[in-house]
């Protein structure tokens, strides 16, 4: 069996974060493993508060993982303060895995901030080339390219910015712009485009999140990028198709949907 590891922040409903990266990890027949960078209260309506580990329980926990079960493919999601991303780089420099994917975590659902300003530095020269892949949405891919989106031009722009960061792929996520929701992949040399409908419920907790663990649980597989993302990008759809109104406020998608 192929593995992956999420390295994120928790979610206590479930929803995002590191629970759902796990429970997308095993639909996906991929073995699932963590480190939690930051215990997150939050549900359905917003965060109610941040709890960050500590960067010496980090650093534990990449020794605790990759001395012992090294994983095919990494997704790194919310890095919350200067300490952890520090922490974390220095895991990753120190175990070199392979495949990847970052998901810059700047807001959650409810707009709280979920990484400090004054990381953001940090996050392009630290963490963006070590990527393989990021995956940012709209608004993160503004934040991190400093370049406004207007146009469709304006998004390849955007690709091509945080590509000269150092990364090996970006993919910018449609689902905040008008219309059908149209993510755009950029190898370095080529871009493409996945086109799926915009689905009419306000149960989007974690998509983000789900999305970019998908990714990399298809690319733990075997698949190619574009491969991964394509298989990625038709999983989500049918999880917000199929998503579930619990809560009192955004419900999450329903991982499960193709059980």
């Amino acid at each position: 069996m192929k593995t992956a590891l999420t390295i994120a922040g928790s979610d206590c409903s479930g929803g995002a974060g590191i629970q759902a990266d796990i429970k997308t990890f095993t639909v996906h027949k991929v073995y699932g493993m963590s480190i939690i960078t930051s215990i997150v209260a939050e549900n359905t309506t917003g965060v109610l508060k941040i709890k960050d580990v500590s960067p010496e329980m980090i650093e534990k926990q990449f020794d605790a993982i990759f001395c012992d079960i090294f994983p095919d493919s990494v997704k790194v999601g919310m890095l919350s303060e200067r300490e952890t991303i520090e922490a974390v780089i220095g895991g990753l420099n120190k175990y070199h895995p392979h495949n990847i994917i970052v998901d810059p975590v700047l807001y959650a659902k409810d707009s709280t901030p979920l990484m400090n300003e004054d990381c953001m530095e940090l996050l392009i020269k630290g963490i963006i080339p070590l990527a393989d892949l990021i995956t940012p949405n709209i608004p993160e891919a503004v934040k991190i390219s400093g370049h406004n989106i207007k146009s469709e031009y304006d998004i390849k722009k955007c690709c091509e910015i945080i590509h000269s960061m150092g990364c090996r792929g970006v993919l910018i996520k449609g689902g905040h712009s008008e219309g059908a929701p149209v993510d755009t992949l950029y190898d370095g040399r080529d871009f493409y485009k996945f086109t799926s409908p915009r689905i009419n419920t306000k149960n989007t907790h974690g998509t983000g999140c789900t999305l970019s663990s998908a990714i990399a649980a298809n690319i733990a597989n075997g698949k190619s990028v574009y491969e991964a993302v394509s298989m990625a990008k038709a999983y989500i759809t049918s999880a917000i198709e199929h998503s579930l109104a619990l809560g009192k406020g955004n419900g999450p998608l329903n991982h499960m949907c193709n059980i």
